[in-house]
């Protein structure tokens, strides 16, 4: 608390009142000569030494000085100091894209890649900070906005219950239905502040193979990052799952890596971050991480309270040993 630089506060012209301050301090120590001086005229001194005892020299001076720093901490409160502080975001759009390709079926996390990812991404969105808009896109060959952004949790877990596998994976696709979706919902509730901040968060396990793996095609996966990029609009990447996946399709058993360098180059190419989930107690701790960036940010906010406190508390503090000293209590 008293770390802060004078950027810290929103008013700092009210430190001119130190000068008064000074002044009193100043006038307080001439005074104190000034009856010293007189003091000392004073011809019997062992009378003088009855009348004021050498033990009340210093204590006299408490309330003052006391008053002083009550001074001191009432004018910091009066300069508006401020500190950062953790505060839940609100208005901002978080939209969630699940890949719900065959390959999720793969059981190298137990019970299945998709399982596990509908757990972990419920409790993402249980657990965000109410005041954040969310919503849900699954993908498979084609993108689908299973959920519009809305304050209502309930209606994204029951979504996120409801996934269903499909065939391909079209991640660019994907992207640029997150982007419309979240463009479409700032023009609703955009006001004069503009747009709310967004974010997209992408898991999925595998390559883009809609259109035939070109992720620089016009519609692939990181032409959409680089959009995504354009609009300020960075998308968090989990590459979920293990290199040892595979899955059984008309009867035969096919290998179904994760792919990380694609995911690793989208959050770069969007201005995103990259996480790795090979387990599912991996894939919550990076939902729970998520859920911290997106929803809490760190803000400048009032910090006058403490110092208005201590300024109250040492005003009284003066005001009783003054008091008390002046009427030479024991």
């Amino acid at each position: 608390m008293f770390g802060l630089s004078f950027r810290n506060f929103t008013a700092p012209w009210w430190f001119l009142l130190l000068v008064v301050v000074g002044a009193i301090i100043a006038g307080y120590v001439l005074v104190q000569r000034m009856r010293h001086r007189r003091t000392m005229r004073f011809t019997n001194l062992e009378l003088l030494e009855k009348v004021v005892p050498k033990r009340q020299n210093w204590i006299r001076h408490i309330p003052a000085v006391v008053l002083v720093v009550a001074l001191m901490l009432l004018t910091t409160a009066m300069a508006g100091p401020t500190d950062e502080q953790r505060v839940p975001r609100n208005r901002a759009t978080v939209m969630l894209v699940v890949d719900v390709s065959l390959s999720m079926e793969a059981t190298d996390v137990r019970p299945t890649r998709l399982r596990a990812a509908q757990d972990a991404a419920k409790d993402f969105a249980t657990g965000l900070t109410p005041g954040i808009n969310l919503g849900l896109i699954s993908f498979a060959g084609t993108a689908s906005v299973m959920v519009s952004p809305t304050t209502d949790r309930t209606s994204v877990a029951k979504a996120i219950d409801n996934l269903k596998l499909a065939e391909s994976t079209a991640t660019g696709e994907a992207i640029f239905a997150a982007l419309q979706s979240i463009e479409g919902f700032s023009q609703i509730i955009g006001g004069a502040e503009g747009a709310p901040p967004a974010r997209i968060v992408l898991m999925t396990d595998g390559k883009q193979t809609v259109p035939t793996d070109d992720a620089d095609d016009p519609r692939g996966a990181f032409t959409a990052a680089r959009a995504a990029k354009d609009a300020k609009i960075p998308v968090s990447t989990i590459s979920f799952g293990t290199s040892d996946g595979e899955v059984t399709i008309d009867g035969k058993s096919q290998p179904v890596p994760v792919d990380d360098e694609s995911m690793k180059q989208i959050a770069d190419l969007s201005g995103g971050e990259f996480y790795k989930a090979a387990t599912a107690d991996q894939l919550h701790r990076v939902y729970d991480t998520l859920g911290e960036q997106i929803g809490y940010e760190t803000k400048d906010a009032d910090a006058s309270k403490p110092w208005l406190m201590l300024g109250t508390l040492a005003a009284l503090v003066a005001a009783g040993s003054a008091l008390l000293i002046g009427q030479r209590l024991p």
